[in-house]
């Protein structure tokens, strides 16, 4: 008789926020651009090796927009020599001139040591060498004391280096990188054009890959609210006192017209989510896993029929629902589908133990340690094993920077080993609620994947003044566009650019306990972004708009990284 196998989903969550400076701006960070290279152009190239592997690729629609319009522009340099809006990638192109300031100089150099060191830097011997005049391991900043004696060569072979560093591993036999890597240094304008023309291949070609992998059934493609906001505190701000009673809310009660633009957010990302693809998702993984009973009420009039959160609102909401949370029995649960009353969108929860162990864990592990934790879950559940289903759900970017060769390795052997598994069955969220019987939730407590709380959002004095200035900005649109004073084009851009302020990531920086080089970077980008609001409005931006919200100063939450978000 046939093993009865228990379900996997591994879903991998794609997302960068808007680093542009405006709606057609500057970008002023270039994680959107160095992920697609590393870890996006990586993902696909694992799932093509491994057509038994199946699985779940969540894309947030503002980084499917990005990533269109990075290829556009690296087109447009390489066949009209239009400049681009991203400074990095003008200077390796030689579209803008070198910094001629030694403090222009100084600021390029550190941003070529933007990477994992340990893992993209310390394991390249030449880019090692090519930094020591000014930088090695261990240093928390550069000596600049030799930067006045060197070239102009020497920086474009820096950011050339930077550049290859940030190559997934599925790119590094490709012709062009062998020949680059094998020069080591004193790299042309055409060697230049050679590396940039590689990169709008990988970028350009990314979402065609993804939506070939769909069509043929191996991968399920679902996706995140427009901008990735927290939709249930844009309904409800009160959302935070299931998980924390007692945590402050903003000065101002409510953010207005917060399911309009809930269900703004959740029209207009998965609409662009079609232009790129060709289709309408079935799936959605709201905004950090972040779930009320009113942001679920809205996903079924979108023919959303899952989503899914963290553990912790699964605990949360077990409580709230006064049913047993830490048995046996109820464990099971944990592992099936969820029924809330009235919903027809199914939500599941994420197994936190299993996939922050690939997220922070398993840099120093193997593959069979991880199927081996299945293999315990399935011997748990049993005769009944194949009625239930784990997720794991975890970032598609970041969690590989520390795993060596951007865990190349490791996950081409747990694919290899997951698909031929006689115990466990690879699935999608979609296809495991036609196969999972659903349990009943009778109430659900609103959190996020983070503790199962809100508290990386709001609640602490800084984001509460972050959302502050938010709601006074939206209180300045609502009246702008009651008035009538803007076009329908004017309107929607404001809109978008409305939508782009209330992004989650904003936010999630806030605190003393981020970095405090990543708390002023997004600190700086999250205020003009307001500021741009305001004058696409045709109202002068409020004086509070200069003052910085955080300033931070701790080593981070886990789950981003200073290198990137």
């Amino acid at each position: 008789m046939p093993q009865k196998r228990l379900k996997l989903v591994l879903c991998w969550h794609m997302h960068q926020p808007w680093y542009r400076e405006d709606l057609d701006g500057e970008y002023r960070l270039p994680w959107v651009y160095l992920h697609a290279l590393k870890d996006y152009s990586d993902m696909a190239a694992h799932l093509e090796a491994h057509p038994g592997m199946r699985a779940v690729v969540n894309f947030t629609p503002v980084l499917l927009e990005q990533l269109d319009d990075y290829a556009q522009q690296l087109n447009g340099w390489l066949a009209h020599r239009e400049p681009m809006a991203c400074a990095m990638i003008n200077y390796l192109a030689g579209a803008r001139p070198l910094p001629e300031t030694e403090a222009g100089r100084r600021a390029l150099f550190r941003n070529c040591l933007r990477a994992h060191a340990p893992t993209m830097i310390e394991t390249q011997p030449v880019f090692l060498k090519l930094l020591a005049p000014l930088w090695h391991p261990g240093m928390p900043e550069p000596d600049f004391d030799l930067l006045p004696y060197l070239n102009d060569q020497y920086l474009l072979d820096v950011l050339t280096w930077y550049h290859l560093a940030w190559l997934g591993h599925s790119l590094r036999n490709h012709p062009v990188v062998e020949r680059l890597i094998g020069q080591g240094c004193g790299f042309t304008q055409k060697q230049r054009d050679e590396l940039i023309s590689l990169m709008a291949e990988v970028i350009g070609g990314l979402t065609g890959r993804y939506r070939e992998l769909a069509e043929r059934g191996q991968v399920e493609l679902s996706v995140t609210p427009y901008s990735h906001p927290i939709i249930p505190l844009m309904i409800d701000f009160e959302s935070l006192r299931c998980a924390l009673p007692e945590s402050p809310l903003p000065a101002h009660p409510v953010y207005p017209g917060g399911v309009e633009r809930a269900q703004w957010q959740l029209e207009h990302g998965i609409d662009v989510f079609e232009q790129y693809f060709g289709f309408r998702p079935q799936g959605m993984w709201l905004s950090e896993g972040s779930v009320s009973e009113e942001a679920l009420d809205l996903l079924p009039d979108y023919g959303i029929r899952w989503t899914a959160s963290g553990e912790g609102v699964w605990h949360g909401s077990s409580v709230l629902s006064g049913l047993e949370h830490n048995t046996p029995d109820s464990r099971r649960c944990l592992f099936a589908p969820h029924r809330l009353p009235d919903c027809e969108t199914r939500i599941l929860f994420r197994d936190d133990g299993l996939s922050d162990l690939i997220g922070f864990e398993y840099q120093g592990w193997k593959a069979d340690d991880f199927v081996r934790h299945l293999h315990n879950i399935h011997r748990f559940l049993g005769d009944e094993a194949d009625e239930h289903v784990v997720s794991v759900i975890l970032d598609g970017e970041n969690a590989r920077e520390c795993y060596p060769d951007n865990g190349f390795h490791f996950i081409g052997a747990l694919y290899e080993r997951l698909a031929n598994d006689l115990l466990i069955e690879t699935t999608t969220f979609s296809d495991a609620l036609t196969q999972c019987p659903p349990v009943d939730l009778p109430k659900l407590c609103p959190g996020s994947w983070v503790y199962g709380s809100f508290s990386t959002w709001i609640g602490e004095p800084d984001k509460n003044c972050a959302w502050d200035r938010l709601v006074e900005a939206k209180q300045a649109y609502d009246e702008v566009m009651a008035s009538g004073k803007l076009d329908p084009e004017e309107q929607e851009r404001a809109g978008l650019q409305l939508a782009i302020c209330e992004g989650s990531d904003w936010f999630w920086w806030f605190g003393d306990y981020n970095p405090s080089d990543s708390v002023r970077d997004f600190d700086e980008l999250y205020r003009q972004q307001l500021k741009y609001l305001y004058r696409l409005l045709g109202i002068a931006a409020p004086a509070n708009l200069d003052e910085p919200l955080s300033r931070g100063g701790g080593g981070g939450e886990r789950g981003h990284h200073a290198a990137g978000s």
